[in-house]
């Protein structure tokens, strides 16, 4: 079965949905049996994944199809281009780490016993992967695994729009696995480091705060390990745009923020807490001697030489 086959036995994918028959499928009213391969569209949806679907065909006929017999069009059509973990391992492309480190929790300093080992890094594809109509995956990650990895101009892109967990790969202190590239990467690192930090970590940190909110005022309960991790990004951008480094480790506030995930402080007084820590963000933005943008041109140009590598490898 293809993989978009699979997926209807995932999840309920909503009427209007574009489908094929994977098999022949009879109406089981005596009317016409469709061939395999035969399009229509989801008129009606089942209430769970894996049940049947209302088909709409193009001759005006509809009956009811097993989710295991149709298969979403757009995803029949891509195949095996579109499929991200078949690429990766008839590559091998794990083999083609580069680096990988532990971010999360452990890299902070507040794990626990059963704490998970998040492993992050990147990858260089290989050249003919990069010419071939198959592409290149953006990100690696096994099924109920914690590790990921994002090939390296995915990698770099997202440092230079200072996404946190790319940033802290970089500075994190739990470095497994290192290359020649990857050394060189985190010498480079501070290119990275700009005043769009501020946009990045403020806007994040106040559109889940307001939907914790929200959470609140609707009878939920907000998600204190959540809150513990956006603090956390507060006082971490404010040391960046303060001091031009990223911190990963906070023993110095370990017991408060681990007061924080364990729900021992009232939401109110966690929100007073990023209140203010908003307003010493728009003080170091302010005397902040870190460029307004990254250095496009030096990552670029990293790039570039690990791009030359890869094709003399072939």
């Amino acid at each position: 079965m293809s993989r978009g086959g699979e997926g209807m036995l995932e999840r309920v994918w909503p009427a209007g949905t574009m489908v094929l028959t994977l098999r022949e499928v009879d109406p089981r009213d005596g009317g016409r049996v469709r061939p395999k391969g035969a399009c229509g569209v989801i008129a009606r949806c089942p209430e769970e994944a894996g049940g049947e679907y209302l088909v709409s065909f193009p001759d005006g006929g509809e009956f009811w199809v097993q989710a295991r017999a149709l298969d979403i069009l757009k995803h029949y059509q891509k195949g095996e281009l579109d499929n991200v973990e078949a690429v990766a391992q008839a590559n091998d492309l794990y083999a083609h780490i580069h680096y990988r480190c532990v971010v999360g929790s452990r890299a902070y300093g507040l794990e626990h016993e059963d704490s998970d080992t998040d492993l992050r890094g990147f990858y260089v594809a290989p050249a003919r992967l990069q010419w071939s109509l198959f592409g290149t995956p953006e990100q690696l990650q096994r099924p109920d695994s914690d590790e990921c990895y994002w090939e390296l101009e995915k990698f770099l892109k997202l440092a230079l729009k200072a996404n946190p967990n790319v940033l802290e790969c970089l500075y994190t202190p739990l470095v497994r696995d290192a290359s020649v590239w990857a050394r060189e990467l985190l010498g480079l690192r501070e290119i990275f480091l700009s005043c769009m930090i501020y946009q990045t970590y403020s806007r994040y940190v106040m559109s889940q705060f307001k939907t914790m909110t929200r959470q609140l005022e609707h009878g939920g309960q907000p998600n204190s390990k959540h809150a513990m991790h956006l603090i956390r990004l507060m006082l971490s951008g404010i040391t960046i745009l303060e001091e031009g480094f990223v911190p990963v480790r906070v023993e110095e506030l370990e017991e408060r923020l681990l007061a924080i995930k364990r729900g021992d402080v009232a939401w109110e007084e966690v929100d007073a807490w990023r209140v203010r820590l908003h307003q010493r963000f728009d003080e170091a933005l302010a005397g902040s001697a870190l460029p307004e943008r990254p250095d496009y041109i030096a990552a670029n140009d990293f790039l570039l030489r690990v791009r030359r590598w890869a094709s003399e490898q072939g």
